[in-house]
């Protein structure tokens, strides 16, 4: 769930009512193209509560150290001396394959977005990026690569672009006494809308969960996306994407009204992808899901 301004700001958890109706899971190809063809199909095949303090804004799995449990962010997973700082948002989270663990931060007003970093080790450090020109405040999710160098984040709203970082704590151009700057651009070939997590597949392919509320853009709400890159991210130049709708992520609910799509997580160990969908209303309490699916 990423801040917007008042006057447009998403559903917050305390006021989650809506206009969207309870709709049934489809796939959806970006166009009758040929390459649309060729994007993976997603099987639902269970799903866990999620707690809307703890659970409720992300989620990544960790590899190292060893039998890690997966980690999950929401409004009560902020500490204190964050908070206290005007951090009051934490988004999508990742793990790079070496064990550093990064959560995107951000605030209601302000030039900066925020990244704090669990080394391997334990210890935390943060790393501030002043916004470039143009770009948005939200700080919704973050990616990194398999090779765990670069780092990609995307901005809320209709979008056409995401971002790349060198990896915080991991890529030794970076330091917490320095801006972390914007390096390179992934273009995106579609616009895509709300976008609240991605992951990647494989070096070159994403895994994204939007929580578009319109469905003008792909013809479905709340759509799981594939992006396939042209190249690999890196710090030196900009690549081209190729962004497919796969399928409407799960809304059901004993309650009616908006759901809220949220973060999402890709496990290479054992091939599970897992996205979380928050109820609406009073059911944000009792029947918010972490979704699991399989290929095929």
């Amino acid at each position: 769930m990423s801040l917007r301004p008042r006057s447009a700001r998403h559903r917050c958890h305390a006021a989650l009512t809506g206009l969207v109706a309870l709709a049934t899971a489809g796939v959806v190809a970006l166009s009758a193209a040929p390459q649309a063809a060729a994007a993976d199909t997603w099987t639902e095949v269970g799903s866990d509560r999620a707690d809307p303090l703890t659970e409720s804004q992300g989620l990544t799995s960790v590899e190292v150290p060893a039998g890690s449990p997966n980690h999950y962010t929401g409004i009560g997973t902020i500490p204190i001396g964050v908070s206290s700082r005007g951090w009051n948002h934490v988004g999508d989270p990742d793990a790079s394959y070496g064990g550093y663990y990064v959560e995107p931060y951000q605030r209601d007003s302000g030039g900066a977005k925020m990244f704090r970093v669990q080394a391997p080790g334990g210890g935390w450090s943060e790393y501030v990026h002043a916004l470039g020109s143009g770009e948005a405040l939200n700080n919704s999710w973050v990616a990194i690569s398999p090779d765990g160098q670069w780092m990609l984040s995307g901005e809320y709203g209709t979008m056409t672009r995401f971002l790349v970082f060198p990896t915080p704590g991991v890529n030794p151009a970076t330091s917490p006494s320095a801006n972390l700057p914007q390096v390179s651009t992934v273009n995106l070939d579609h616009p895509v809308r709300d976008v609240q997590g991605c992951d990647f597949s494989t070096p070159t392919q994403l895994l994204c969960s939007s929580d578009d509320p319109a469905g003008t853009l792909f013809g479905v709400t709340k759509p799981l996306l594939q992006v396939d890159l042209s190249g690999q991210a890196n710090g030196t130049s900009d690549v081209s994407a190729h962004v497919t709708a796969l399928r409407q992520l799960p809304l059901r609910s004993s309650c009616s009204g908006t759901f809220e799509a949220e973060g999402i997580d890709y496990d290479r160990r054992t091939g599970t992808l897992r996205v979380i969908v928050v109820s609406p209303g009073f059911c944000v309490l009792t029947d918010s899901k972490t979704y699991r699916f399989t290929r095929g």
